[in-house]
C-alpha cells in the first residue's frame, strides 16, 4: 500500500503567471487555462500498445516516447503537453510559471502532490534535484541534451524557485519541460537507492502508479488513489509491448487492445471496412527514418562510397513499397512546419543510378560487401530489401540483419556498426533533432559517429536564436553538414494513424502520441 505524506507551509503565489516563451507552443496555453476536462472517472481497464519494451523509469535515462508514455502519467512535470491538434501546454506540478527574462523562470508548486512509499510532499527541492542532476556530468544522463543551457535551480521557498539559464534556450517550452526531462523525481527517494534507478520506480507522484512490468509482455499502470488532481478516467491502463503494428492490429480486432498504432498500408482497407465500433484517425507525424551509416567502421571510411550508397537509394520505391504511399518521403530531420525543415535534399529523393555508379568507380571500391541492421518490423524489413536491391545496381552487395526491440536499440554501442536503418521520435522543436548528432553524443544516440565541429556550433547557436529565420537557417545549414559527410539517407517523417474503441475518449499529441493521463471513457 503507498501512501502520500503531505504537510505544506502555505506560501503567497504572484498573481502574474507565464509572461513569455517565444517557442512553437506559443502564447495560446497560457498558464494552461484551456485544459480539456475528460469525462468522469469510469473505472474499467484500457489496454493499449507500444512499439517496444521500456528501458528506464528513470527520466535521466529513459529511451524516449516509450517510456515517456509511462513516465508522464506516474509522474508531473511543471507542465504538461495539451492533448490536441494544434501544440500547446498546461499547468501540472505548478500553480504559477513565470519567465521573467531570456534566462530565469519562476515556478511555484501546487500544494497537493505527493511522493508514495512515504517520501512526502513534492518541494522545490525536489524539482532542484530533479532538473541538475540530468545535467551532472558524473551522472552520464543521456537525456542531458534536452537540459541545453541550465546552470542551477535556485530554491526560493518550499514550493518556490527559479529555472537559471546561462544563456536565452527557445526549446524549454516546447521540448525540455514538458517531456522526459521535465520530470520531477523525489530527492529523497532516489537519495535513498544511490542516485539512480532503472526499470522499478522508487517512489511516484502522479494520477497513475507503476504496478508492473514483464518484460517484452506489458506494463502495468492502476489509479494512484491519493492523487488529488483531475480524477483520472481508468482504474488500470495495460500497456503491451507489440513491436509490429500488423500483430497490434490483430489484437485490436480480437478484441484485446482498445488503442493502438495501425500500419500505413492498412489505412484504406480501414477506411473501406470499418471495424463496428471503433474510429480511425489520422495524425502527421515528427518521428524521422534515415538509412546511417557508421563513419568509424574502416569499411566505410571511403566517402565517394559513401556517396555512392545515398544516390543509389529511391525513396519512392520504399515509400510505393514499404509505407503503401501512405507516407512522404523527407528532406532531412526536421519535419515540415518547424524551424529548419528544408524543401530539397541535397541528394534528392529518386536514385540517380548514374552518378552512384560514376561515384563507385571514382571510390575505387570493388566486391563490396556491408550489412544494414534492422528493426524487425514488416515496414522496415521491406524498405530494407529494397535498399538491398537498389545497392545490388551499383555491385554493393547488401546483407539484412534483423532485430527485436531490445537488441536493436544497444546496437549504437557497437563500434562494428555499418549500415542501420533508424527512426527516432521527435518533439515539436527542431533542437531536439540535431541534440542526437553532436560529437559528444557519437556511440550513444549518434550512431554513425557523426563528428562535425561546424555542426555543434550551429546547434549551440540556434538553441538561443530568437529571430526564427536566422534559427532555421542554421538547422537547414546543420542538414547540410549531415548530408555532406556522407553518413545520412534520409527516408521519411512517416505518419501517424491510429485506431481506437469509441467507448475511449483519446488524448493524443497533435503527432498522434498518446497522453494516457487525460484519456477519458465515453
Amino acid at each position: 500500500m503507498t501512501k502520500n505524506r503531505i504537510a505544506w507551509t502555505k506560501v503567497g503565489l504572484p498573481r502574474r503567471a507565464f509572461l513569455k516563451g517565444a517557442t512553437a507552443l506559443g502564447m495560446a496555453s497560457v498558464a494552461g487555462l484551456s485544459m480539456p476536462r475528460m469525462a468522469h472517472a469510469a473505472g474499467g481497464t484500457l489496454k493499449t500498445r507500444t512499439y517496444a519494451d521500456i528501458r528506464s523509469m528513470d527520466p535521466a535515462f529513459s529511451q524516449g516516447v516509450v517510456d515517456e508514455e509511462i513516465q508522464a502519467a506516474i509522474y508531473n512535470k511543471l507542465i504538461q503537453y495539451k492533448p490536441g491538434r494544434e501544440w500547446g501546454w498546461q499547468l501540472d506540478a505548478a500553480a504559477m510559471v513565470e519567465q521573467v527574462d531570456d534566462t530565469h523562470i519562476n515556478f511555484a508548486l501546487r500544494d497537493d502532490i505527493g511522493f508514495t512509499n512515504g517520501f512526502g510532499a513534492m518541494t522545490a527541492e525536489d524539482v532542484k534535484f530533479s532538473f541538475e542532476r540530468i545535467i551532472d556530468d558524473a551522472l552520464e544522463s543521456t537525456n542531458k541534451p534536452d537540459w541545453g543551457p541550465l546552470d542551477h535551480v535556485e530554491v526560493t521557498g518550499e514550493r518556490t524557485g527559479t529555472i537559471v539559464l546561462k544563456n536565452a534556450f527557445q526549446p524549454l517550452w516546447s521540448i525540455t519541460l514538458p517531456y522526459i526531462a521535465g520530470n520531477i523525481v523525489s530527492k529523497a527517494a532516489f537519495d535513498s537507492v544511490g542516485g539512480k534507478i532503472d526499470t522499478q520506480p522508487v517512489a511516484t507522484s502522479g494520477p497513475y502508479l507503476h504496478t508492473s512490468w514483464e518484460p517484452k509482455q506489458k506494463t502495468t499502470l492502476t489509479r494512484n488513489p491519493d492523487w488529488k488532481g483531475e480524477p483520472v478516467a481508468y482504474d488500470e491502463i495495460q500497456i503491451f509491448h507489440i513491436d509490429d503494428e500488423k500483430a497490434a492490429e490483430i489484437a485490436f480486432e480480437a478484441g484485446e487492445l482498445d488503442f493502438t498504432r495501425v500500419s500505413l498500408d492498412s489505412v484504406e482497407r480501414l477506411k473501406s471496412s470499418p471495424i463496428d465500433g471503433a474510429t480511425l484517425d489520422e495524425y502527421p507525424s515528427l518521428y524521422y527514418a534515415w538509412v546511417g551509416m557508421n563513419l568509424d567502421n574502416p569499411k566505410l571510411g571511403n566517402i565517394k562510397l559513401r556517396q555512392a550508397i545515398q544516390y543509389a537509394i529511391d525513396v519512392p520505391s520504399i515509400m510505393a513499397g514499404a509505407y503503401f504511399g501512405a507516407a512522404e518521403p523527407s528532406t532531412g530531420i526536421i519535419a515540415p512546419g518547424l524551424p529548419g525543415h528544408r524543401e530539397a535534399s541535397l541528394t534528392g529523393t529518386a536514385a540517380n543510378l548514374e552518378k552512384a555508379m560514376a561515384l563507385m568507380a571514382e571510390s575505387g571500391e570493388t566486391d563490396v560487401s556491408l550489412a544494414i541492421d534492422v528493426l524487425n518490423k514488416s515496414a522496415n524489413v521491406t524498405a530494407a530489401q529494397i535498399i538491398q536491391a537498389n545497392l545490388a545496381a551499383i555491385g554493393i552487395t547488401l546483407e539484412i540483419r534483423l532485430h527485436e526491440g531490445a537488441t536493436f536499440w544497444e546496437l549504437g554501442s557497437n563500434e562494428d556498426l555499418e549500415l542501420v536503418l533508424n527512426r527516432y521520435s521527435m518533439t515539436p522543436d527542431p533542437y531536439y533533432a540535431t541534440s542526437w548528432f553532436i560529437s559528444e553524443q557519437a556511440g550513444i544516440w549518434n550512431w554513425e559517429r557523426f563528428r562535425n565541429e561546424e555542426f555543434d556550433k550551429l546547434h549551440l547557436a540556434a538553441q538561443s536564436e530568437g529571430d526564427q529565420a536566422k534559427r532555421a537557417e542554421m538547422y537547414a545549414r546543420a542538414q547540410d553538414l549531415m548530408e555532406e559527410s556522407g553518413a545520412y539517407k534520409f527516408i521519411t517523417h512517416e505518419s501517424t494513424p491510429v485506431i481506437y474503441r469509441n467507448s475511449v475518449v483519446p488524448a493524443l499529441r497533435p503527432d498522434g502520441l498518446p497522453l494516457y493521463r487525460y484519456f477519458g471513457a465515453a
